[in-house]
């Protein structure tokens, strides 16, 4: 594939303004979400605003020169509040959940104490004057006090032209109260007409007590859709050891400045990212990269936030605190994901928006209807399908079918290594039916390795000789000569001394040993140029390497090659499992590389990929992308550097190595925080089973609504009688918005 330069790889301009998450109070439903959205949006200087009602949470992209106060100020006029000057918003978020679930709590308790004994006597001595009088009593704290929250928003609401559900709710049982109170106090206006004056304060209280019920186990679930990202922030410790005038000091983790050495003792969580200046240990560092087995840190190693120390004790200087850190990051990421739209909530949500309004005029029909044809109990009956039309429709359960799922969906990623940065992209994963594979450091370990050494058969002191070449490549400064150095160091080999030391460019190197006797490390040219024999075996095996795609260094003294060694980028060992997966699912998988046409062929027929291209310039790699997505597929580009980004960006799914570069991690979609490719395979089956999820929970969420209203307004009374009591429908709305949270949770337990 030639190289050419298709696309200017200059990145566009994007609008410099500032992006934070603020957690919201005062949403009880999806059309709240849909009404702080779009107060926020039309906010002077915010160029964007993405609700999360199921994580109580606003994104808020808006410009530098607005002030936080500004956003908070044009929610509390319509009765919405962000929290703003908290230290800690996360924090300050997860303690008014606490608090407003146990508000909820209470509430519910004392309405359904009080409501036991106004459902006994409406529906068991209905006939008994005085059960009339104890009702009302008892009706009115569960009405103003426990339940006063559905009309302070509701007016609050209309004092803008606003409707939510609390508006559905507040009107319901207001409408239900007055009417009964109005029976109490004036029975003889309808015996005088021949009708029955019921009192419906049952209905409006067990409806006011099941959807408090169903608010609870709403809160109670919607807590633990998050709880990936609670697991996170449980990783930082709350105070950290500082070392200030040699002594010890323990101060809180808000606290810590950059610059701070930090004391690490055995079993302790590491509080910030740093670098270690004293003393060396074992580090589980499981939870950024998936590995299980320590890594040993020493002298100028990094250290990252939320990972464990083992047995050894260490002092490092902090170098990324707060908001800085690596598991700040991730946590901000997976909260930013969980709070992103998925495209089809874009349409939920306009849904929600217009749901209430229309429930409304549905609500006014069927009374209309019903007085026109409902006889002599026609008000009566007017009255109690109105309430019930208001009472069954539920617009919360089609708010929440789509951010629960994500929410679960993106938490069961975080737990299985896979930070999903945007909805959008864990729903267009489980259409990808072509996925591209970049080879160096995603295929490949991206680090050159020493994969074969093989020295002379007649050689004696190979030992001596081991010695002498690592002394060597250890000044070398050619970047294969690392892979030579950490090969014989870990065969603890001890390094020789060298009198003199000169690099030939393009060729390799030549030393002297202390006893006079000069050696050559490089590539075959250099031996010839030096007339260095090359015994007929070594050559032969020099050649059978190099068709490998591996590269040959010889090693020789001023008369013979002692040995040869192959450097190659080692395949990861999950890698050909991996891309195996991707096959039998359907997915046609690509290499592109920069590499030589010979290396990536190798590679490619090791790993079993048939589409490949070699010498690819960065710039060709999003073309690719774009030829692809031009035959009508949806593509999976999968990168790990600086090269790559520009593809990633051109994707329809776009993925990063975790260990690769910042730019590559910040541009793709999700990110692989672990090194192996079999993630890729569980990425996409994630967007399956949370697709699934999500239109489980739509299907639901719609099929009740189609269902519920019609029945509410007495269609069925015409063929057998039946209309549906409002506490009853009170109890199914509950329930609608309830099944579509567990529907969701249920992806926690999926196996990927």
């Amino acid at each position: 594939m030639e190289a050419t330069n298709i696309f200017d790889t200059k990145p566009k301009e994007k609008k410099t303004g500032t992006k934070k998450s603020f957690p919201v109070t005062g949403m009880t439903c999806a059309a709240c979400a849909s009404s702080v959205e779009s107060i926020l949006s039309h906010t002077d200087g915010v160029n964007e605003a993405t609700v999360n009602f199921a994580s109580n949470s606003v994104l808020v992209d808006y410009d530098a020169n607005v002030s936080e106060e500004k956003l908070q100020n044009a929610l509390r006029e319509v009765g919405y509040d962000i929290i703003i000057d908290a230290k800690d918003p996360a924090e300050a978020q997860q303690e008014l959940q606490q608090q407003h679930y146990r508000d909820i709590k209470n509430r519910t308790i004392w309405s359904a104490i009080l409501t036991l004994p106004i459902f006994v006597l409406g529906m068991f001595f209905m006939k008994w004057d005085p059960g009339k009088w104890i009702s009302l009593l008892l009706t009115v704290p569960v009405l103003f006090w426990f339940g006063r929250s559905f009309f302070i928003n509701a007016f609050k609401q209309a004092r803008y032209a606003k409707a939510n559900m609390d508006t559905l709710v507040a009107l319901s049982t207001g409408i239900a109260f007055l009417f009964s109170v109005f029976n109490t106090l004036f029975p003889k206006f309808w015996l005088s007409r021949g009708i029955e004056p019921h009192v419906y304060y049952e209905a409006a209280t067990v409806i006011i007590t099941f959807i408090s019920l169903g608010k609870l186990l709403e809160e109670k679930a919607k807590s633990n859709t998050s709880s990936a990202i609670k697991k996170l922030m449980g990783l930082q410790p709350k105070t950290l050891k500082v070392i200030e005038g040699g002594e010890e000091k323990e101060i809180p983790i808000s606290e810590v400045q950059v610059g701070q050495t930090i004391l690490v003792r055995p079993g302790e969580k590491i509080p910030v990212d740093g670098e270690v200046s004293k003393g060396s240990s074992y580090v589980d560092e499981s939870m950024i990269t998936g590995e299980p087995v320590p890594v040993e840190k020493t002298k100028d190693e990094k250290v990252f936030a939320g990972t464990v120390n083992q047995k050894g004790s260490f002092q490092f200087t902090a170098e990324k605190v707060g908001g800085e850190t690596l598991l700040s990051q991730i946590i901000k990421m997976v909260q930013e994901a969980q709070g992103s739209k998925a495209p089809v909530q874009k349409l939920v949500d306009k849904i929600a928006g217009i749901f209430v309004p229309v429930v409304l005029g549905i609500s006014i029909i069927t009374f209309i209807v019903w007085m026109s044809v409902g006889g002599e109990n026609a008000f009566s009956q007017a009255l109690w399908t109105s309430v019930a039309v208001l009472v069954i429709a539920c617009p919360c359960a089609l708010g929440l079918a789509t951010p629960t799922a994500i929410m679960v969906g993106i938490g069961k990623g975080a737990e299985n290594n896979i930070l999903i940065k945007d909805a959008e992209s864990l729903e267009l994963g489980h259409k990808v039916d072509a996925v591209i594979l970049d080879k160096t450091g995603t295929i490949t370990e991206g680090k050159p390795l020493v994969t074969d050494i093989l020295w002379k058969d007649t050689l004696e002191n190979r030992s001596e000789y081991k010695q002498i070449l690592l002394a060597i490549e250890a000044q070398s400064e050619h970047p294969l000569a690392e892979a030579v150095v950490n090969h014989l160091k870990d065969e603890d080999i001890e390094q020789a001394e060298i009198a003199s030391f000169e690099s030939i460019t393009g060729m390799g190197v030549k030393a002297q040993a202390e006893n006079g006797s000069k050696y050559f490390v490089g590539n075959q040219k250099l031996m010839l140029d030096n007339n260095i024999q090359i015994d007929a075996i070594l050559m032969q095996t020099a050649e059978s390497l190099e068709e490998q795609a591996k590269t040959v260094i010889f090693f020789g003294n001023e008369k013979q090659v002692l040995a040869i060694l192959a450097i190659a980028d080692k395949i990861k060992e999950t890698s050909k499992k991996a891309i195996a997966t991707l096959q039998e699912r359907g997915i046609e998988v690509y290499m592109l590389t920069g590499d030589n046409n010979k290396t990536a062929s190798a590679v490619a027929l090791e790993v079993g990929i048939t589409n490949y291209h070699g010498e690819v310039m960065p710039s060709d790699k999003a073309a690719f992308v774009e030829k692809l997505q031009a035959e009508g597929k949806i593509v999976a580009m999968v990168g790990d550097g600086i090269n790559d980004s520009h593809a990633l960006a051109q994707a329809n799914v776009s993925i990063a190595m975790g260990k690769g570069s910042d730019i590559a991690m910040d541009v793709a979609k999700m990110t692989l925080i672990t090194s192996d490719l079999q993630s890729i395979p569980k990425a996409l089956e994630l967007s399956k089973k949370t697709v699934l999820g999500i239109r489980q929970n739509l299907f639901w969420a719609f099929i009740y609504n189609i269902i519920g209203i019609p029945i509410a307004a007495g269609v069925l009374y015409p063929i057998n009688g039946f209309l549906l009591d409002p506490m009853i429908a009170g109890a199914a709305m509950a329930f609608s918005s309830v099944s579509v949270v567990l529907n969701s949770l249920r992806l926690k337990r999926v196996k990927l």
